[in-house]
């Protein structure tokens, strides 16, 4: 008998092990089966908001350095330093959307952000999602699909008042930038530009504060970025002073500036 429950207990313990040695496989792999360069890293999660530390779950799309589709990996990992300075690259857009009078729709970060909190910044940043409908790459549908979800969840924007078909892709930067000593970014940004009069309901755990800006407006505020009077994000610093008042100044007539191909290193 005790031979038997000997035996028991090590095919049960072997079942144990097999499970966690699939675990592990699951987070050095991504999707394709090729090992990606995360690792997980104990970080202490106790001192962030709830609901951001819960997103920190979601799947990105990770990408190689031509935005080619590579694997998939947790939010937390795409976001950790260490990780990045390995070279971790993944999936994101950047929205811009103006009103009938051609103001820009800014946002102010909430503070409950884990990256770049209480930033001034264009109308949503984020990144698809490792998902069906997310990771289509034809027309870049997966991209603004996820722009049009995105902005529902942060300024309660329905869907139907930012169609697919409205919204123009024009280029991809690829820039990195460090928040903090634990957390950063390092994307291949979509730009997305949209005119359209949007209702707005924005969720505070996302969004502080949120104002429509003219040209003058706008680059008023980053004089005040430049003086450490206010705090803007890295990517939309690098897009404000490269490309934004260009397009700006072009609203009816983007499609001189669309360009899929090229990939603008910042």
């Amino acid at each position: 008998m005790l031979r038997v429950a000997l035996v028991a207990y090590v095919r049960q313990l072997g079942g144990l092990l097999s499970q966690r040695a699939s675990q592990r496989r699951r987070w050095c792999y991504g999707y394709t089966g090729r090992r990606n360069t995360a690792t997980m890293p104990e970080i202490n999660l106790d001192n962030l908001d709830e609901k951001q530390v819960q997103l920190l779950a979601e799947m990105c799309i990770l990408i190689d350095e031509n935005d080619k589709r590579i694997g998939a990996d947790t939010k937390k990992n795409c976001h950790l330093n260490q990780n990045i300075h390995k070279g971790l690259l993944h999936r994101a857009f950047s929205v811009f959307i103006f009103n009938s009078e051609g103001k820009l729709l800014l946002q102010q970060r909430s503070d409950a952000k884990i990256t770049f909190p209480g930033c001034f910044t264009n109308t949503c940043c984020s990144h698809p999602l490792n998902t069906t409908t997310e990771i289509e790459e034809k027309d870049a549908i997966g991209v603004r699909q996820a722009a049009q979800r995105r902005l529902k969840e942060e300024f309660g924007i329905p869907p139907q008042q930012v169609p697919l078909e409205e919204m123009n892709y024009l280029t991809r930067i690829h820039y990195k930038a460090q928040s903090d000593g634990i957390w950063g970014e390092h994307e291949i940004d979509y730009i997305i530009f949209i005119q359209k009069n949007v209702t707005l309901k924005p969720d505070p755990n996302e969004i502080q504060s949120y104002c429509y800006v003219t040209k003058d407006e706008l680059q008023n505020l980053l004089e005040k970025a430049e003086s450490n009077e206010v705090k803007i994000t890295p990517w939309f610093k690098l897009i404000a002073e490269k490309f934004l008042f260009m397009w700006w100044d072009n609203l009816h007539n983007l499609k001189q500036f669309v360009n899929h191909e090229k990939i603008h290193r910042m």
